[in-house]
């Protein structure tokens, strides 16, 4: 369950802006529920394809800059140091490339996820030493590697530093420590990924009159992929940097870009952001988890088509490979989560397995984060030594929540939605309760889903959703579109795709709107013909046959007469109370079933349980029951042996028991923990 929020809007600003621009009413719409208002933020947001700020805006880039040139006039040995994901090896192959047109003695070195991890290591400043390397430019990475950089200096090695993420209380003793979040740079646009630094670093080694415009034509695809794949905000010059590339990368102009996008079998569609991130995204990252990392920055650079090809195909194998992973981890999750559901109930959700494969972790963070609505960390052990990745929610900082228990970590990098850090068996006990304690004073928002704005089924067309391009390219700070269709009666469910998606029919008055549900068969789908719904979708337009129709995507719904923010409210109280917290005696008696509210919920479950959604079953229940007060009633119910609950990441499912004569509601040790508060 999530609260939907809608956007404000200032109807009479978007019609002068759609006449003042000669816009559509919906894209004018868009431009003033996301803030984009001034003119001058109007005309960059349209048309400013390349329009960029001096990189000198950003702290150190001078001396960065002058030390580069420097190694590259007098023949020095320079490797650029990156990173295995999708930023930091599109930022490798960015600079390496550069360099390497300059004429540069230039080399790259990107760590082993699993045998080395993240960022700078010791045992490869010696191999790099041994190589004779005389300059270090580390990229999307490097601003926490004080011990490794001072080493690097020991043996004669300077550092020069680009990196975008959170900068330590301590900086590297390293020539130059380019980073935008560093608390002293007074640059204009901060939220780069890697690979946006790095090509500002290319801007600034050409010098105050670089031609910017060559520079997009040779590196933004590049760009695009990585600052797409580390879900930066597709604001300022990140969205320069990504419709830029997204026009190179349609015109082929990479064999190895072209490549992988022959192997995702997208030849011949229009590459948006969204493939990008779907299709492009997880294969370079899988090459990184499975160890090809390397084999990867040598297909983007390469001349050789075969060889192009032939790596895509070990990527997409890799990202095969990394999916069934993803899978027998959720799984095991899943499983954990059955027997036992206290984690779930906390603020900041940690789950740890052994053995897990520790480049997967991330993924399955996100994915239990977007279950449950808050910030989740999964913890792989080996041994005593293990490694965690987390991914949070809009609104709450998890490298500040974790940075608040660095007393108890190995090390630890990332941004507010995103971190990785080592941390010893022992201590992860201690990790989950302060973490958790953190959210006292620092709370997580509440899920939400922000819809753009409602719209009426009748103005659904084909030339509503056309103007919407214009907006492009969608993600992180501009996201698709989203729309609220409200009271939409459900007339009809149809299954399609051997039953894996649905069709949904829909009316409201004299419209009618046909709608897919990806993902979802009909047996998990909790709505019947007659309910009355809200719907949030997106928008598109399909092509086929020359014929272009209307394709309305489903990507939430709910009951329309939900009222969230109670729902949500008595969640949180029931969390609290299974977590151990102190409630009023208000709050206990709020969650407290009456004898009737047992009956109507044991009546209800007697004909043969049920097997569809919790909210869903909320909803049926005749007269109201809250959501908190529900579940104590289930959790009863369990215990006692009256059903049997089986609820895991996605399914719900109660079973009914047989149960021989009367049973004693007041001897369950939930009520009786309640009834200890009221007193």
């Amino acid at each position: 369950m999530k609260k939907w929020v809608t956007r404000k809007l200032n109807r009479e600003n978007a019609v002068a802006v759609s006449q003042r621009y000669e816009l559509p009413m919906l894209t004018a719409m868009l431009l003033d529920i996301r803030g984009i208002n001034a003119d001058e933020d109007i005309v960059a947001f349209l048309d400013g394809e390349t329009m960029t700020a001096s990189p000198f805006e950003i702290k150190d880039m001078d001396i960065a800059a002058e030390r580069i040139r420097k190694a590259i006039e007098d023949g020095e040995r320079i490797c650029v140091y990156g990173d295995f994901d999708a930023d930091g090896v599109t930022s490798t192959a960015l600079l390496y490339s550069y360099l390497s047109d300059t004429g540069a003695d230039a080399m790259y070195y990107i760590p082993s996820r699993e045998a080395e991890g993240y960022g700078m290591h010791r045992s490869a400043i010696d191999k790099l030493y041994q190589r004779g390397v005389k300059l270090i430019v580390t990229v999307d990475n490097g601003v926490a590697a004080v011990d490794e950089i001072a080493y690097a200096k020991e043996l004669g090695i300077d550092t020069v530093v680009t990196d975008h993420h959170a900068v330590p209380a301590m900086l590297p003793d390293a020539v130059a420590v380019v980073d935008p979040h560093r608390p002293d740079c007074n640059s204009s646009f901060k939220e780069f990924s890697g690979v946006g630094v790095a090509f500002k670093l290319v801007q600034a080694i050409e010098g105050e009159y670089a031609d910017v415009e060559g520079l997009l034509e040779n590196y933004s695809d590049l760009a695009a992929i990585g600052t797409v794949g580390d879900i930066v905000s597709l604001r300022g010059e990140n969205r320069v940097l990504v419709k830029n590339g997204l026009r190179h990368i349609n015109n082929g102009d990479r064999l190895g870009i072209a490549a992988l996008i022959e192997d995702a079998g997208l030849s011949g569609k229009r590459i948006a952001s969204g493939s990008l991130s779907f299709n492009l995204v997880p294969r370079i990252n899988a090459g990184g988890r499975m160890g090809l990392s390397k084999k990867t920055v040598s297909m983007l650079l390469t001349e050789d088509e075969d060889y192009a090809l032939s790596i895509a195909a070990e990527l997409s194998a890799d990202n095969t490979e990394r999916q069934q992973i993803e899978r027998d981890i959720l799984s095991d999750i899943d499983d954990m989560i059955r027997r036992d559901p206290s984690p779930v109930n906390n603020d900041v959700i940690v789950i740890c397995g052994d053995g897990w494969h520790k480049g997967v972790i991330g993924i399955v963070a996100s994915r239990i984060k977007e279950v449950y609505g808050k910030p989740a960390i999964i913890i792989s052990c080996d041994g005593s030594e293990c490694r965690a990745s987390g991914r949070s929610v809009t609104g709450f900082s998890l490298i500040e929540a974790v940075f608040s228990c660095s007393d108890l970590l190995m090390q630890c990098g990332g941004h507010p939605m995103a971190v990785g850090f080592g941390i010893r068996r022992e201590n992860i006990e201690e990790f989950i309760e302060r973490i958790n304690r953190y959210t006292l004073s620092h709370p997580v928002p509440v899920p939400s889903l922000t819809l753009d704005c409602k719209l009426n089924p009748a103005q659904l067309s084909v030339e509503l959703v056309r103007g919407l391009s214009m907006l492009e390219p969608f993600g992180a700070g501009n996201p698709t579109p989203l729309f609220g269709l409200y009271n939409m009666t459900l007339r009809d469910i149809r299954a399609l795709g051997s039953g894996r998606h649905l069709r949904l029919t829909l009316a409201r008055e004299d419209s009618t709107v046909f709608a897919m549900r990806f993902n979802m068969t009909p047996d998990e789908f909790p709505y019947r013909a007659g309910d009355v719904l809200d719907l949030a979708v997106t928008l598109d337009i399909n092509y086929y046959n020359n014929n272009e129709t209307l394709s309305v995507i489903v990507k939430d719904i709910r009951f329309s007469d939900t009222d969230a923010d109670e729902m949500l409210a008595s969640k949180e109280l029931f969390e609290r109370f299974c977590r151990g917290d102190r409630l009023t005696r208000d709050e206990a008696l709020s969650l407290t079933p009456t004898r009737d509210e047992f009956a109507v919920v044991y009546r209800f479950l007697r004909p043969g349980g049920y097997h569809y959604s919790f909210d869903s079953l909320l909803y049926r229940l005749p007269g109201h029951i809250s959501c908190g007060k529900l579940r104590v009633i289930l959790e009863c119910m369990n215990e006692l042996g009256l059903i049997s609950i089986n609820e895991g990441l996605i399914d719900f499912e109660i079973g009914m028991r047989e149960v021989e004569g009367k049973v004693d509601l007041d001897s369950s040790v939930i009520i009786t923990k309640l009834k200890e508060v009221c007193r």
